[in-house]
C-alpha cells in the first residue's frame, strides 16, 4: 500500500544505507518499508524505518521515549494520516491483534462484553468463543471479574483484558507496545507462556518494550530507533556489532550506546 506520495523531505533523514534491509522470507507475517511518516501531511517524524517479522519470531521494537517506536507501531496499523511506503501483512489469514500501551475500553461494556464484541468483529462461532474465553479468563484469573465493568479496574487488570482479547483472535501477528506496564510477576509470566505457545503455533510477534532484560530474552532480533530513525538492526551479535560493542555486550549496554 501506498499514500501520499507527496512529500516534504523535512525530518528524520538520518541514512539506513549501513544497516541490515528487511530479510526476505516467504513467511514473514509483516514487512515494513517506511520511507517517511507521520501525524500531517509532509511533516514526517519517521523516515528509513525497515523491518519485517516472520512467523513464529518476536522482534523487540526498542529506544528510549519519544524515539519513534509508537509512530512506527501506528504506522503499521494505518492510523497516521500521512505514510509514504509500504506495510504488508502475511499469514494464512492475515490478521493481526494490536494490544496498545493505554487499554481501550468502553465506559458501558462488562469483560464479557468486551470480549464478545472482539469475537463478534472476527466472525468467531459461539462454542469457539466460549471455549477460548472462559480458559484465557481462568489463565489470568479474571473469571470472577466476567460482569464487571473493566473501566474501573486497576491498570493491571485493564492490561490482562487487553492480552486476552489478542490471544482470545489466535492471529497471525501480534503487535504489542509496551505490554509489561502494570502486570503483577504472575501475569507476566502468563503472558510469556502464552506468548510462547503461540509462536510455536507460527504467529509473530512485533514487541515495544523498555524492559530490555526481557526483550534480550526472548527475542531473536532487535530494531533500535532513535530520533525517529532506525539505528540498529538484527540479531544481538549484529546491534552489537553496529554499536561497536564487545560479544559479551548486554542489549542494554548497546542501548546506551546507541540512543
Amino acid at each position: 500500500m501506498e499514500a501520499n506520495r507527496e512529500s516534504s523531505r523535512q525530518g528524520p533523514s538520518r541514512s539506513d544505507e549501513a544497516l541490515p534491509r528487511v530479510p526476505e522470507r516467504e513467511t514473514n507475517v509483516l514487512e515494513l518499508d517506511i520511507e517517511e511518516a507521520g501525524y500531517e501531511i509532509g511533516k514526517p517524524t519517521i523516515a528509513n524505518i525497515h523491518l519485517a517479522v516472520g512467523a513464529g519470531e518476536l522482534v523487540g521494537l526498542i529506544g528510549p521515549n519519544g524515539a519513534g517506536k509508537s509512530t512506527t507501531i501506528k504506522t503499521a496499523l494505518g492510523l497516521l494520516p500521512y505514510r509514504k511506503g509500504e506495510v504488508r501483512i502475511g499469514g494464512a489469514r492475515q490478521r493481526y491483534a494490536y494490544v496498545p500501551e493505554q487499554p481501550v475500553l468502553y465506559e458501558y461494556f462488562t469483560l464479557w462484553e468486551h470480549l464478545r464484541l472482539a469475537a463478534s468483529a472476527y466472525g468467531m462461532d459461539e462454542p469457539q468463543f466460549a471455549d477460548r474465553a472462559e480458559r484465557l479468563l481462568e489463565r489470568f484469573r479474571l473469571t470472577e471479574q466476567r460482569h464487571l465493568y473493566p473501566i474501573r479496574f486497576s491498570k493491571g487488570m485493564q492490561q490482562k483484558l487487553m492480552l486476552i482479547i489478542g490471544f482470545l483472535l489466535e492471529p497471525d501477528l501480534y503487535i504489542v507496545d509496551e505490554p509489561f506496564v502494570g502486570l503483577d510477576p504472575r501475569a507476566t509470566g502468563d503472558f510469556l507462556e502464552l506468548l510462547e505457545l503461540e509462536r510455536q503455533r507460527g504467529a509473530g510477534v512485533l514487541m515495544s518494550t523498555h524492559v530490555l532484560d526481557t526483550a534480550e530474552r526472548i527475542a531473536e532480533r532487535f530494531v533500535l530507533v532513535d530520533s525517529g530513525t532506525v539505528v540498529a538492526s538484527g540479531t544481538l551479535d549484529e546491534v552489537r556489532v553496529t554499536a561497536d560493542c564487545g560479544e559479551s555486550a548486554s542489549l542494554l549496554d548497546c542501548f546506551r550506546k546507541l540512543t
